[in-house]
């Protein structure tokens, strides 16, 4: 599958979240530690979002991390205090293009998706129907993760808290395919939204900072989240709830 991260507090480097840390992102795109059998190399391209003046910006490419000889300068030279990073593990079947790489965006969002829907594209035609054609028509990709992304901001159009666009969107996906993945993240530099399902997703927070990984970057201060659990944090606040009935979480 993929590997990926989102980050809000005081002002930091991309270098220090994607490549610097013991177990960066960039280490996960080659030595991943949990991918509870999604694959084993995160090659197929990887993605960083950040802010600027509350816009986001992006920068993709459809090749491994390591072999992006740009990237350490400009992630060095970078400071955002909110950020959205991926590395990717294609689907077979799926685009290996840039189109493909997350983090997907749209107005002030920033989207990224970590599994990949059981049975795609006909286990969700149902779902896909919901959608305005011209949602279909422009999809980033002819992938199920441009999908989830196009029904959760669906979702967001009609004016659903974020918290509950994601949460209903990840249940009705998982109703129709089971076996799905469907680990996201999503975030607008002012909150995180997370889900865990069935991929592991951590979390670390600070008196004033909150980052979510895929797997620890560094050895202290991490929590695993339940599997099938939904995080709604902000740089200050953190809360973790069940996508299950009969489930527990707390924090």
């Amino acid at each position: 599958m993929c590997r990926h991260l989102a980050y809000l507090g005081p002002p930091v480097s991309l270098a220090s979240l994607v490549l610097d840390p013991p177990h960066s992102l960039y280490r996960q795109s080659w030595a991943p530690s949990d991918m509870r059998g999604g694959g084993s190399v995160n090659a197929d391209g990887f993605g960083i979002g950040w802010y600027v003046n509350d816009e986001p910006v992006r920068y993709r490419r459809s090749v491994p991390i390591w072999a992006d000889e740009s990237l350490p300068g400009l992630a060095a030279s970078i400071r955002a205090s909110a950020v959205l990073a991926a590395v990717r593990n294609g689907t077979v079947g799926s685009p290996l293009n840039e189109s493909a790489v997350g983090p997907f965006v749209k107005g002030q969002w920033l989207f990224s998706h970590n599994g990949l829907i059981a049975g795609w594209p006909g286990s969700v035609s149902k779902l896909a129907e919901a959608l305005p054609v011209n949602e279909l028509l422009t999809l980033d990709a002819p992938m199920d993760s441009a999908l989830l992304w196009a029904l959760i901001r669906n979702r967001l159009s009609t004016g659903a808290p974020t918290a509950d666009a994601v949460a209903s969107v990840v249940r009705e996906v998982a109703a129709a395919a089971p076996d799905s993945r469907l680990n996201v993240l999503l975030t607008d530099g002012e909150q995180i939204v997370a889900t865990t399902w069935t991929h592991s997703l951590w979390v670390r927070q600070t008196a004033d900072s909150v980052a979510v990984s895929s797997e620890p970057w560094t050895t202290e201060g991490w929590e695993e989240l339940p599997d099938h659990s939904l995080l709604v944090a902000t740089k200050s606040t953190l809360a973790v709830t069940p996508l299950m009935e009969g489930r527990q979480c707390s924090h």
